[in-house]
């Protein structure tokens, strides 16, 4: 197991469970760091405008992986 997945997996195993609020605002927050206000809330609005993929967001968030590590992953969390 490499360093940094040692790391995110101690990370992972003190997360607690979040309620629907926490992920929201920790979802607003991450997208806050990783984009800037304005691009955030162009991302946010551009959900409610247009009708999204959700098979295709799918494919690209799984390539490359096996379904026995989607589970694996499914069970830590």
């Amino acid at each position: 197991m490499r360093r940094d997945d040692a790391t995110r997996l101690r990370h992972m195993e003190k997360i607690q469970p979040m309620d629907d609020t926490q992920i929201r605002v920790s979802g607003i927050e991450a997208l806050n760091k990783a984009l800037g206000p304005a691009a955030a809330l162009r991302f946010l609005t551009l959900l409610h405008r247009e009708p999204t993929d959700y098979v295709e967001i799918s494919r690209r968030l799984y390539e490359g992986q096996t379904l026995e590590q989607i589970f694996e992953r499914a069970r830590e969390n």
